[in-house]
């Protein structure tokens, strides 16, 4: 991890299209995790989310693995399926 870490951090001094590249993907990834180890938190599987949303399992896992230009109010949706809530922070 330390030379992924490293080589990262090089890599991004210099070259800024990278570094400014790999904030935004770091971010959609990091929204994505998080919704899904919300929803394995929950007990629930993709399916089942599914099902609440109205939608179908692949929409769910686009969400959690493709998280970019997602609506706030699907994202909203997908807390609730179980039993959460949508709080965003401006930091």
């Amino acid at each position: 991890m330390k030379k992924l870490q490293t080589y990262i951090k090089e890599r991004k001094a210099r070259d800024p299209e990278f570094a400014e590249g790999y904030e935004a993907g770091y971010q959609d990834f990091k929204i994505g995790a998080m919704l899904k180890a919300a929803r394995e938190e929950a007990g629930m599987t993709q399916e089942q989310v599914a099902e609440k949303m109205h939608t179908k399992k692949t929409a769910v896992s686009r969400i959690e693995n493709h998280a970019q230009d997602v609506k706030l109010s699907t994202l909203a949706k997908f807390a609730q399926a179980f039993g959460k809530t949508l709080r965003i922070e401006v930091v």
